[in-house]
């Protein structure tokens, strides 16, 4: 008898929570604001939908989450205002930092996406810790899913407490920071909370843990109700001025220089925003991290600068990994940057466009530029969606165009199933440059399939030798040889294949599952079609209830080696021919949940006929409230025998102290043997 009425009441419950996510899914529109101080005590917090029945997410995804969260959200035309109330177990809280726009993954924090088109292709991602810290950042489809970037910023506010067991946050986030459409009116919305001290995840909409959180298939659906067409503030200016002072030790020569930047941004409509930029300064930037670089191509580093972020994946998501014919950071590499528009967002809830023109100024190495891009995203129906660009990049004397340039024009297809175990992506594009006409087109195709614990992915593509992309990123076009000094471009074909399986052990007390197969497939041929590589990636691991993990992986690669590669960089390059080399890795990842947190691997192997050994070691420690201490030390012994042996050395230090969660201290140290390297970055 008992089991039964336990039975009918977790049946009552399920269904009223159902009630409460399906039926009164609305963001109302109240002609009301909030002090935000994370007391919750306005009489509109009394009257607006309540939405709860969080569910499991990790570390494990079934049913309902023990610890609920309930969640209330109106606006007022000017602001969208957001309040939750996390019921813990504990009056403890745990932090990993109070610095701005870091991950949320390592503490207790309420996260909010906002699909304000509502059609899956990027989102909004806002966090907040339960120290009040925030983190912003989009959400951008790639061709295997979706995106996550901090880089993106925008001006909202927040305010925690914690009232006995309850974690409270209240939030208010300007409507003129989001792009939507006031005629649709539906926001794609998730939910969700991280527990760091359980290393739990819970989540609004049920996601299966093989899908991210912020996959946008799975929002719940809100309408909106009496959105603004128009915005009552439309304008933010940001002007700064920056003072670079330097000083030659050796000659003892100084120089200051100044300079004044503006960025202005105004709101055309609800979706469709207009940038601009006047001299920019992006010394705010933080620096690169530092790499160890033992391939023969270069290395992909993302965008840093906020004038490029906004609508980003309509520019960035052209083509696919290593053959994308537009790269930022392409855009004022070697000159600096006069001025720059930027024109994008939504015409209609189905219809993007994007338009960038960027100025760069001549110097003694290379003549002034002017880059050009268009871009028009349409959604066609609910699987497939097309994209169509052009690129322009040109010499220009004043405002007048110079014969020497670089276009490419092309589009890309992409698919989703109704399901959400399939995507699919082919891409076509050709390049033009002066006197090339042939040879100059870029193909590809892919397929990803992805249920719980099974997925597998496989991809062709077609990179020919004058698919010339001098604003994109193409690093095994080019091929430098090192025996004559000189680069060759030569175009190739790659097929891939990647299949992984996890089995998960809901009742087990110590496993919490285990990757029994991660294996992927590299193969490339040369323009004639003759095999020039082979690379196996293979890996496994055991995943503990308390998500540290143990694991190993092996690289095996078949190398046709046509060009001399100087891996060393002491002058006695690898000569031509075939080379067929391993190494097996092992490592283990220390809880997330602790003050001290570490991850160590070791390898070895075969490199280039040589031999191969690295070390890695990553320690971090926090101090909270006060501070925040992370470095890692790698290391890589390399013999090549007659050729020479050389030791790697990569070590790079992030200490941050906070004053409170407005104002931080952070400095990095980096020092790189390899590329000779050393640098010190301190931001206050």
């Amino acid at each position: 008898m008992y089991k039964l009425q336990t039975l009918i009441y977790w049946l009552f419950f399920l269904l009223s929570v159902h009630q409460v996510v399906s039926q009164n899914n609305v963001i109302p529109f109240k002609k009301e604001t909030v002090t935000l101080d994370g007391q919750l005590d306005e009489e509109v917090w009394k009257i607006v939908p309540e939405y709860t029945g969080f569910s499991n997410y990790m570390p494990t995804d079934k049913g309902l989450a023990e610890n609920q969260t309930s969640v209330k959200i109106f606006h007022n035309k000017n602001y969208m205002f957001i309040s939750a109330v996390y019921n813990d177990t504990t009056e403890k809280t745990q932090v990993s930092t109070l610095k701005r726009d870091v991950s949320i993954a390592f503490s207790d924090a309420f996260i909010m996406i906002f699909d304000t088109q509502n059609q899956e292709q990027n989102a909004y991602f806002f966090a907040v810790n339960s120290l009040g810290n925030q983190s912003d950042g989009l959400i951008e489809r790639r061709k295997e899913g979706y995106n996550l970037s901090f880089s993106w910023n925008a001006v909202w506010k927040s305010k925690t407490a914690i009232q006995g067991n309850k974690k409270i946050y209240e939030i208010a986030i300007p409507l003129k920071a989001l792009n939507y459409d006031a005629k649709q009116g539906v926001f794609g919305v998730q939910f969700y909370t991280r527990d760091i001290k359980n290393n739990s995840w819970t989540i609004l909409k049920r996601v299966d843990r093989n899908y991210p959180t912020f996959d946008l298939r799975f929002t719940e659906k809100f309408k909106v109700d009496s959105l603004p067409a128009k915005l009552v503030s439309r304008f933010s200016v940001t002007p700064s001025f920056t003072v670079n002072y330097q000083e030659e030790l050796k000659t003892n020569h100084k120089n200051t220089s100044y300079k004044p930047s503006l960025d202005v941004q105004y709101n055309l409509s609800s979706s469709l925003k207009l940038d601009a930029t006047l001299n920019p300064d992006f010394s705010q930037i933080e620096v690169d991290q530092q790499v160890t670089n033992l391939t023969r191509f270069s290395v992909f580093f993302p965008e840093r600068r906020n004038f490029f972020l906004e609508n980003s994946d309509l520019f960035s998501n052209l083509g696919v990994d290593e053959v994308n014919p537009f790269y930022s950071r392409r855009i004022g590499e070697k000159s600096t940057i006069q001025f720059g528009l930027k024109l994008s967002g939504n015409l209609t809830s189905k219809t993007r466009i994007g338009a960038l023109n960027v100025q760069t100024s001549e110097n003694e190495k290379v003549s002034a530029q002017n880059f050009g891009v268009l871009v028009a995203e349409q959604q066609l129906s609910k699987n497939f969606t097309t994209t169509l660009f052009a690129i322009n990049k040109q010499e220009v004397d004043g405002f007048k165009f110079v014969a020497d340039y670089n276009r490419v024009i092309g589009g890309n297809l992409n698919y989703k199933s109704n399901n959400k175990k399939w995507l699919g992506v082919f891409n076509y594009a050709k390049s033009f440059s002066e006197n090339i006409s042939d040879k100059n087109t870029f193909v590809n195709a892919g397929i990803w399939y992805n249920r719980r614990g099974l997925n597998w992915n496989a991809s062709i593509k077609n990179v020919e030798k004058n698919y010339i992309t001098e604003v994109g990123f193409t690093p095994r076009l080019y091929n430098y040889d090192a025996v004559h000094q000189n680069s060759v471009r030569e175009g190739y074909m790659q097929t891939t294949f990647g299949a992984q399986y996890e089995k998960f052990y809901e009742h087990s007390k110590s496993i919490n599952s285990i990757r029994l197969l991660n294996y992927s497939n590299d193969t490339y041929y040369d323009e004639d079609k003759k095999l020039n590589q082979i690379s196996h990636y293979l890996n496994s691991a055991v995943f503990f209830k308390d998500l540290s993990a143990l694991y190993y992986i092996f690289n095996y690669n078949y190398v046709h080696l046509k060009y001399g590669f100087d891996a060393l960089g002491n002058g006695h390059p690898i000569q031509t021919g075939i080379y067929k080399y391993g190494t097996i890795k092992l490592g283990y990842n220390s809880a997330n949940n602790q003050q001290f947190r570490y991850q160590f691997n070791v390898q070895k192997g075969t490199y280039y006929g040589g031999k191969r050994t690295t070390g890695e070691v990553y320690t971090n420690y926090q101090l909270l409230p006060f501070a925040n201490l992370a470095l890692t030390y790698q290391v890589n012994k390399i013999d090549l025998n007659e050729l020479g042996k050389d030791t790697f050395h990569l070590a790079r230090f992030t200490g941050e102290l906070f004053f409170n969660n407005q104002l931080n201290w952070t400095t990095y140290v980096q020092y790189n043997t390899q590329r000779n390297a050393f640098n010190v970055s301190s931001r206050l």
